[in-house]
């Protein structure tokens, strides 16, 4: 029983982490597009402090990045 549900649970996050994923390249292209962020979110902003963090990090934002990225690989 436990393993259909962590079954069911992986297939749901890795579903929704698909369609965050197909939607964040839309988000991006329409502020560049427009100016004006979508959802009151701005994806630039938010993606280039990201970025910053993880290089002013040092070896910590390396090893961040690389848990990160794990995340979106199998």
């Amino acid at each position: 029983k436990m393993e259909k549900a962590m079954s069911y649970l992986k297939g749901f996050f890795t579903g929704l982490l698909g369609i965050m994923m197909a939607i964040l390249p839309v988000t991006i292209i329409w502020q560049v597009l427009t100016g004006g962020s979508v959802f009151n979110m701005d994806v630039i902003t938010n993606l280039t402090t990201l970025v910053e963090s993880l290089g002013n990090g040092g070896f910590v934002g390396l090893v961040v990045l690389v848990i990160v990225s794990s995340f979106f690989t199998e």
